[in-house]
């Protein structure tokens, strides 16, 4: 069993269209999507959730009015401007400003400060088209993603092992946060999607700075290679200098925007365009690198 992670510096890059072809090119796949945060993959998957369990977040403060005798110190002390004194004069707790650092609670003389976990939070094995998808997802100002992703990327691992699939597919976070080490981290190799702005190469070096200090094997695939072609040599000297090989450059084509919008991969709602022939020839490719890897 292999597992490659497809990561983008940035979002909007292509990352998860690259995924979803892929997932409907090969068999025998579990579809991992731990990009928790801002997950889009089931746009196209459409999943049917036949699992679904909370994942407890960081820990957040609320104030126990009955103890509390409203010296304001907690106040004083939140850099976050989550605590505030209500029109009753009593001091109350913003959840969606307070960041769980618990300093309230350790300069609070009375004791007044309890401890929660949200429960806002949550992982999902579902059945797509695809095959097995583990997903997830946070609510708005949640933290720890990057655990939530790891306990996504175990679960997919056991889901693979139960149908003895070969390989798990992993739709990575963007950018080179948290969230991206935990998806990255053991790894058999990353497929970085890139894309041909001043931008898209920035980030991409910074992806590829990311995955060398794991020792991960990377490839790449160019996407909408054709809309700058000036700058889509410059990224192709950069990801040539970097020892990374280039599976595929995929043109702009708006078919593609036509399939996402129909809930479809590529490859599915066009199969004889040009971007669908060379995801195949690059799924292909894939095939022979990761049984090598």
């Amino acid at each position: 069993m292999k597992e490659l992670t497809v990561l983008s510096g940035k979002g909007g890059a292509g990352k998860t269209t690259v995924v979803a072809a892929l997932a409907s090119l090969n068999t025998n796949t579990i579809l991992c999507d731990s990009d928790v945060d801002s997950s889009n993959l089931h746009i196209i998957a459409n999943p049917q959730i036949v699992k679904k369990e909370i994942f407890h977040g960081g820990y957040k403060s609320s104030i126990n009015k009955s103890v509390c005798n409203g010296c304001a110190i907690c106040y004083e002390y939140c850099n976050f401007g989550a605590i505030f004194k209500s029109e009753d004069g009593k001091f109350n707790v913003d959840p969606n400003r307070c960041e769980g650092c618990l300093l309230c609670s350790r300069v609070c003389k009375f004791n007044a400060i309890e401890l929660y976990q949200s429960n806002n939070n949550f992982w999902y094995i579902s059945r797509t088209r695809f095959g097995t998808m583990v997903h997830a997802s946070m609510a708005p100002g949640e933290d720890n993603s990057g655990r939530l992703v790891t306990v996504v990327r175990k679960k997919a691992k056991e889901e693979a092992l139960k149908v003895n699939a070969s390989l798990i597919l992993n739709d990575g976070p963007p950018g080179i946060g948290c969230p991206v080490i935990a998806s990255l981290t053991g790894s058999d190799m990353a497929l970085v999607v890139a894309e041909p702005t001043i931008s898209g190469i920035h980030d991409a070096k910074r992806v590829l700075e990311l995955i060398r200090k794991f020792n991960i094997s990377a490839i790449a695939i160019i996407n909408k290679s054709d809309i700058n072609q000036e700058v889509n040599e410059q990224l192709k000297i950069v990801l040539k200098s970097s020892g990374v090989d280039i599976l595929a450059e995929l043109p702009y084509d708006n078919i593609v925007s036509k399939a996402i919008d129909s809930g479809k991969s590529v490859t599915e709602y066009a199969p004889d365009s040009i971007v669908s022939q060379k995801l195949l020839e690059t799924c292909k490719e894939l095939t022979l690198l990761l049984n090598r890897a």
